[in-house]
């Protein structure tokens, strides 16, 4: 395994093949949490690993150097997948100092015991650290994705520790864009996105701007793989998911009880088909809520429905708008629908929803009673048909 970056910097992270389900996060090709260590007149760890793989961590520091030499650690983010081994690697070289902002110091306090006699160093963005020809320098990038987090970069190889900013959750024996399938880690990385940073696309845009002034010849996230000859690729994708950029994409979503639900969204799907158009019928049942947040991203127009369960919604697809609204995608429209029987509810807390979620509404939820007639299924395609002109107006701008 090729795990050199550059000249003196070396990956020694771990490679988490089997996990399945990070903090709900269906992690279907597994996880790396990727750790850095540079090594020059002064050497520098740049963050560690999930706490049950501290020794392993230990073991890849060891291949290159004595761990009691490590002069710096850098911490980018107090998260447990980034920061979780810090305390292994302070008890083997209690000396070192550890580089952080002022708010990641508290929160490492917080997670970790006897932090009195640790050696920290606060930073903020423009300092820098020497470590003799290669320099250390840092970029806070507050809520990308939590209040603490930064960016590392090292001017003399134009190289980019970038913390969660343009990771993928997958597991590869090989550490680089150019060694593995790129539609595959570019649908990790939109997925990734997707369904842990959406929703602070506007720090994430400041922070793209700033890092836009660096000369960046190689970016090295805390996971997946190190973007090395396909950064264009990368960025410009990024500025494309900060802002939700809608693509001629139509979902339908729904869960269903007797089928009719399910018979109202083909129809809607049936009247969305047209030339120019993706459309996806999504049953929530058979599907992720990590997938489902990734479909959703660039999908220009929505319709979500559901039967109607104890006057209201049912259950997976209330957990369904619960994981969306938190994500708080941009730049959508759609509408709900439903059936129901002798009482309402379903559709009608969809819709409630969609407008917390400041998705324009196109038509008032659409409803039938037990069974959809053919009225009701005309109804449905004609919305349908609907959604496609909306995304294709929205897109063709």
């Amino acid at each position: 395994m090729n795990t050199q970056l550059k000249e003196g910097i070396n990956w020694v992270g771990y490679i988490d093949w089997n996990v399945r389900d990070f903090h709900s996060y269906v992690t279907s090709y597994g996880a790396t949490y990727n750790a850095y260590l540079v090594q020059d007149e002064k050497t520098a760890l740049i963050d560690t690993v999930k706490p049950p793989y501290g020794k392993q961590l230990l073991d890849n520091i060891a291949k290159y150097t004595d761990i009691g030499k490590l002069d710096y650690i850098v911490i980018n983010h107090a998260e447990m997948d980034h920061a979780g081994s810090l305390s292994v690697i302070v008890e083997k070289c209690p000396q070192a100092t550890i580089v952080c902002t002022a708010k990641c110091k508290t929160i490492l306090e917080a997670y970790n015991d006897n932090t009195a006699d640790w050696n920290f160093k606060i930073v903020k963005s423009g300092d820098e650290i020497s470590l003799g020809k290669k320099t250390l320098s840092f970029l806070e990038t507050p809520m990308v994705h939590w209040p603490e987090s930064m960016f590392t970069y090292i001017p003399e190889d134009k190289l980019l520790f970038s913390m969660d900013g343009f990771g993928q959750h997958y597991a590869s024996i090989n550490r680089f864009d150019d060694e593995v399938n790129l539609d595959k880690i570019m649908y990790e990385a939109e997925k990734y996105f997707a369904n842990i940073v959406m929703l602070y696309g506007k720090n994430i845009f400041k922070v793209l701007e700033a890092a836009a002034k660096l000369e960046i010849e190689m970016i090295a996230p805390a996971h997946g793989v190190i973007w090395r000859s396909n950064l264009d690729k990368i960025i410009n994708a990024y500025k494309e998911w900060v802002v939700c950029k809608p693509k001629p994409k139509v979902l339908v979503i729904y869960d269903t009880m007797w089928e009719s639900t399910k018979k109202m969204g083909e129809a809607i799907v049936e009247g969305a088909s047209i030339k120019g158009v993706e459309v996806k019928l999504i049953y929530i049942r058979a599907s992720s809520l990590t997938d489902i947040a990734t479909e959703v991203l660039g999908a220009a127009a929505i319709a979500l429905g559901s039967s109607t369960l104890n006057m209201g919604m049912m259950p997976m697809m209330g957990a369904t708008l619960t994981y969306l609204k938190g994500l708080r995608p941009a730049n959508k429209a759609g509408f709900a629908f439903g059936s129901g029987g002798w009482g309402k509810g379903g559709a009608e807390e969809i819709d409630k929803v969609m407008s917390e979620m400041k998705i324009e509404r196109l038509i008032e939820p659409l409803k039938c009673k037990w069974k959809p007639s053919k009225e009701v299924l005309d109804e449905c395609r004609e919305a349908g048909l609907l959604l496609a002109q909306r995304t294709l107006d929205v897109t063709s701008k």
